[in-house]
This record gives structure tokens, C-alpha cells and sequence, in this order.
């Protein structure tokens, strides 16, 4: 049986659009960049780190892939090998075979770009065909409707919205929407990211 270490394990994933690295300070200077297009980490509605705090973010995400419950990589634009955001696996529960993808933020220039479904189907397929999950979560914040319209394109299934779940820095309460994909959503859902991204043979 795999154990949450082995979930928290990151190994560089690649395809012609995106290459996910296992995080790190190397990529700095390149996050802080991305993030401060257009003041992205003032997006009132998503956690995304200032530039600032952006080495500490690194040092916590880190720290909890230490601990095995989390996977985090950088985002790489292949186009100009820089890093351009950050996504995880978190949650990590290993002997139910769960997770979720979260954490995770684009810079403005690459939103609505190949790279984030990209990077979906990478990790999607480490879930489901590396680790054998039985379940995949999404959670977003209800007032980002952009996340959540990426996530339902993705094929994943609202499930449940969590009123009042969490009380946000700014003093506002959030509610938590969750969706997610199940081992029998799998073929399906890779088929349609691969059709999206033209990867179809």
C-alpha cells in the first residue's frame, strides 16, 4: 500500500505546453515576476502569495511536502523555461487513495492560455494512472467563476457548496465550492483534455 510520502513525491511532468518541476528557490525571481503582473496576489477572492512573502510560500509548501501532505511544483512555460505559477497536490490521503489539486495560481499572461488545462492532464494522470486514486477534489471560492468554470471543463462534477467555511484575511467569510473526478470520470475527462489540446492520435 502506498503511503503519503509516495503521494507527496514530485517528479518533473512534461508535455508540449506546460513542464511541471518539483517547487523550489530557484525558481524565485521567476514567481515573483509572474505573480506581480497586474497585482495578481490582490485578487480579493484567491490566495495567491505577494511577492514579498513569495519565498516564504515556498518554505511553507515545502515544509508540508515534508510532512506528506502536500506535492507542490512550479509551472513552467516551456516557450521561455521560466516559471510562470504554482500548483499542488494537497489534502493527501494515501490509504483512501484522495487528493486534491489546489493551491494553485497562473500568471496574468498565461491564463487562458494551453497551460493550465496542460497541466491538468499531467496531473491528472499522475493521480489516476501513477498513484491510482479512487478521487480527485477541486475546491474554489464561490465568487471565482473563472475557476470554476475551468474546473467543470475539465469534466469534474459540482458536489457540495460549504457555506460560511472559511473567514478569508480581508475579513470576508468564503464559500467553498467543491467538485471532483472519480477513477470511472477518468477516460472520459483525459480524452476531452487531449481533444481540447489537440493531443489526440
Amino acid at each position: 500500500m502506498q503511503n503519503d510520502l509516495e503521494f507527496a513525491a514530485t517528479e518533473v511532468l512534461s508535455n508540449q505546453y506546460v513542464r511541471l518541476e518539483p517547487l523550489g528557490h530557484q525558481h524565485l525571481d521567476d514567481l515573483i515576476a509572474a505573480v506581480s503582473e497586474g497585482d495578481l496576489w490582490r485578487t480579493w477572492y484567491a490566495r495567491v502569495p505577494a511577492p514579498e512573502s513569495m519565498a516564504a510560500e515556498i518554505d511553507r509548501r515545502l515544509d508540508l511536502q515534508r510532512q506528506g501532505t502536500m506535492a507542490p511544483w512550479s509551472v513552467i512555460n516551456p516557450q521561455t523555461n521560466k516559471a510562470v505559477g504554482m500548483t499542488t497536490f494537497m489534502n493527501i490521503s494515501a490509504p483512501n487513495r484522495g487528493l486534491e489539486i489546489g493551491s494553485t495560481w497562473l500568471g496574468r499572461s498565461v491564463q487562458g492560455t494551453a497551460v493550465n488545462p496542460a497541466a491538468k492532464l499531467l496531473l491528472l494522470q499522475r493521480a489516476f494512472e501513477d498513484l491510482d486514486c479512487l478521487r480527485v477534489e477541486f475546491r474554489t471560492h464561490w465568487f471565482n467563476h473563472q475557476s470554476r468554470a475551468a474546473i467543470a471543463k475539465l469534466g469534474a462534477k459540482q458536489e457540495a457548496v460549504l457555506r460560511n467555511h472559511q473567514v478569508l484575511p480581508n475579513g470576508t467569510v468564503r464559500d467553498t465550492v467543491i467538485f471532483s473526478l472519480i477513477n470511472s470520470d477518468w477516460p472520459a475527462a483525459k480524452v476531452n483534455l487531449e481533444y481540447r489540446l489537440g493531443l489526440c492520435t
